[in-house]
């Protein structure tokens, strides 16, 4: 009961709230307090709420315009009852005319009156006042006030419309008026019964209630996986402490050893020492004592014999010690062991790398930081590969595998199976996902870190029918472009062909000339019969033939950068034919008549030579799904094989005088003739399995990375020819 009285006391004021008015972040004061608080502010039109600090518009300053809490007043009312009854106070009767003398008994709800004895009978006597709701004045009914007492009606309060309850609401003045106001001031206003108007309030209110408690339902659901995470956390805390002491007893161990080691082998070797000192020592101690006993005897004779005594003894005693003496002769009077001992424990380096070793890493890759590249469009029974690069919430690089990481293929076509990827964990922060679609049509790509999407994840990609290169050449699109000898196709779909005009002829996919890069001539961004073009990204690589060299543009035309002269040394040409760009940004160029293939950096840098043999002049180049290097080995009329190292693998098909290469995801390759006048096919397996026929000294060949679509540089006959797949 305490709270419900506390609940309708005002925070400013501290008292019964008058005339409740509520502000946007639901706290509620009195209407005198809302205006006296403005006034001190010294804001007409910014209020803040005293209990959370928010700011609130008060247009004109005038707290009058913010909303009325009738339920609020209704609280009070039943407050102030409630506490009429429990505060014992002797209460009297509201009905009688002399109030001193009718003590109340009951309090009737629905009069909001206190009634004595008499007035309660005439009240349960009543056919109109007696279904109205009475409760005794014990402070047990008092505490069922709350719920038996019903709001009040409210009634108009403009002039002479005081009887006439608030039944309607305008939408035009958002206020409650009554059906005489209806017809009177507000007669060409949006006017709807207060119950229509409710109704859609508790629809919008049900709503925000069902969408408030979806959300509270995933905060909750995240303050559960938060809480799983710190269970995660003490848990990984507690594997790293117990890895750490491992680490660092075994570390202990084996100094340990190594120090018993090192003073077992120090024990050894000064034992060693010793003992040979020591034998050697007694030794000399032998010698001196032989040296002793006879130069005692010799003293003792001098001393005591007497001649005859003495040459008695003739000479053998003299003998005898000079023996001896030869004996010290034949030692070393050295010491036979020097005293050094001499430890090495070289601790710097260990001290230094002990002192940085291990790592706790403190971060972790982030999922939506993290990205993906893959092709938009994919094959039926094709293997298309995904490459993730995990990233921290810096957007920097992630240098440790061991995250979860998973790729789905799901058909947008109802009930088609999902096809789940093969993930392979370089344990760098990279991954490869490796799918294979199984239907065609519109697919997304799902790819996910740990449970979460990585960055652009889903993403859309369409699955096409495996392709049918043996009906190859039945229908075509002719363009016309003047001496093609070079062609590749944009990422967006434009025709870069080189032609021997001395330029870049750029035709959109209906043949309609774009831009012309460059001229006739030797300077950047010239060139003379430019025999070969790729293109990655906005960048454009040409193989300059006529001018022996290699020029790098943006595809705008823009020139950037060139390498490259004639000669034979390493870095130089002479005719180099085509340019192609490995996943390493690694260029690599056909040098025709020097009769080899050169490696080089994105820069341009010398890096591998590959020779071929004075009858071998490369032609076109290509690189198969592995990475193999194909040539098409014009002089010798077959195509080359090398690995990327430069080791020769193999050769195959009998094209003749080929120009042009170019090989799809498959391992599908496709070599144009120049002599043949065709486009030859082989399969995964080297075996020509079709021909297209009718060319005219056909140059380069391309596909388009968006479809597969095959585009030929018909040279003899002036034109580009697309065949779709």
């Amino acid at each position: 009961m305490n709270k419900v009285i506390a609940n309708t006391i005002c925070h400013l004021c501290s008292k019964s709230y008058n005339d409740p008015r509520i502000l946007p972040c639901l706290h509620s004061f009195c209407l005198q307090c809302l205006h006296n608080e403005i006034e001190k502010s010294g804001s007409k039109l910014m209020f803040q709420c005293p209990i959370c600090e928010r700011n609130t518009s008060i247009p004109a300053g005038d707290a009058s315009v913010l909303h009325q809490n009738l339920h609020l007043g209704f609280e009070v009312e039943v407050a102030e009852y409630m506490s009429k009854i429990v505060n014992n106070r002797e209460v009297y009767c509201n009905e009688c005319i002399d109030e001193s003398s009718s003590p109340a008994v009951v309090f009737c709800c629905t009069c909001r009156q206190f009634l004595c004895t008499h007035c309660h009978n005439h009240h349960k006597r009543s056919r109109h006042l007696s279904k109205h709701d009475l409760v005794g004045l014990d402070p047990e009914a008092a505490r069922q006030l709350h719920t038996t007492m019903k709001p009040r009606d409210h009634y108009c309060s403009q002039p002479n419309h005081e009887d006439n309850k608030l039944n309607f609401y305008c939408e035009t003045c958002s206020l409650l008026v009554c059906l005489h106001c209806t017809t009177g001031t507000h007669n060409s206003h949006m006017v709807k019964e207060i119950s229509m108007v409710a109704k859609i309030h508790q629809m919008e209110m049900t709503e925000a209630l069902e969408n408030a408690k979806a959300v509270v339902t995933k905060l909750t659901g995240a303050m559960d996986e938060n809480s799983k995470m710190i269970e995660e956390v003490n848990v990984s805390k507690t594997i790293a402490l117990l890895a750490i002491k491992q680490a660092f007893e075994i570390l202990q161990q084996t100094l340990e050893e190594r120090k018993k080691t090192l003073l077992s082998e120090l024990e050894a070797i000064s034992l060693s020492k010793i003992t040979a000192l020591t034998l050697q020592k007694e030794q000399f101690e032998k010698v001196v004592g032989d040296i002793g006993h006879y130069t005692d005897m010799i003293s003792h004779i001098l001393q005591t014999h007497t001649d005859h005594e003495i040459i008695a003894l003739g000479g053998f005693i003299p003998t005898e010690l000079q023996v001896t003496l030869k004996k010290v002769q034949t030692i070393s009077l050295t010491p036979n062991q020097h005293s050094d001992i001499t430890v090495s424990v070289q601790t710097d380096d260990p001290v230094r790398q002990l002192s940085k070793l291990g790592e706790i890493i403190l971060f972790s890759p982030c999922p939506s930081s993290s990205t993906w590249t893959s092709t938009s469009v994919a094959r039926v029974g094709t293997r298309n590969h995904v490459k993730v690069q995990s990233k921290t919430s810096k957007g920097e690089e992630y240098p440790h595998g061991g995250a979860e990481v998973k790729g789905e293929m799901k058909s947008k076509i109802q009930n088609a199976a999902v096809v789940c990827g093969e993930v392979e964990d370089h344990r760098d922060g990279t991954y490869t996902i490796t799918l294979t679609p199984q239907t065609a049509g519109p697919h997304q790509l799902l790819i996910t870190m740990d449970g979460q999407h990585v960055q652009n994840s889903p993403n859309d990609l369409d699955v096409r029918p495996k392709r049918d290169y043996y009906t190859l050449g039945n229908t075509q699109q002719v363009i016309k472009c003047n001496r093609p000898s070079c062609i590749a196709i944009h990422d967006n779909g434009d025709i870069y062909a080189g032609s021997n005009d001395g330029c870049i002829y750029v035709l959109d996919q209906a043949g309609q000339l774009k831009n012309t890069i460059g001229s006739s001539g030797s300077g950047d961004g010239q060139f003379t019969s430019p025999s070969g073009i790729s293109i990655k990204g906005d960048v454009l690589y040409v193989a300059d033939t006529g001018n022996h060299r290699v020029q790098i543009l943006a595809s705008s035309g823009t020139f950037l950068h060139q390498f490259g002269q004639q000669g034979s040394g390493q870095g130089q040409f002479k005719s180099p034919c085509v340019v192609i760009i490995d996943s390493n940004n690694k260029l690599i160029v056909s040098d025709h008549d020097n009769h080899r293939i050169q490696i080089f950096n994105e820069k341009g840098g010398w890096l591998l030579t590959i020779g071929l043999g004075n009858h071998c002049f490369p032609y076109g180049l290509a690189l198969d799904p592995q990475g193999n290097i194909h040539t098409a080995a014009f002089g010798s009329n077959t195509i080359k094989v090398f690995t990327k190292e430069g080791v020769y693998v193999r050769m195959y098909g009998d094209p003749k005088h080929p120009t042009g290469i170019a090989i799809d995801e498959e391992g599908y390759s496709l070599v144009s003739e120049y002599d043949g006048n065709c486009l030859s096919i082989y399969d995964p397996e080297e075996n020509n399995i079709h021909t297209v026929g009718n060319l005219k000294n056909p140059h380069g060949t391309a596909l388009d990375p968006r479809d597969g679509s095959v585009f030929i540089a018909n040279y003899g006959a002036n034109t580009v020819l697309k065949y779709s797949v």
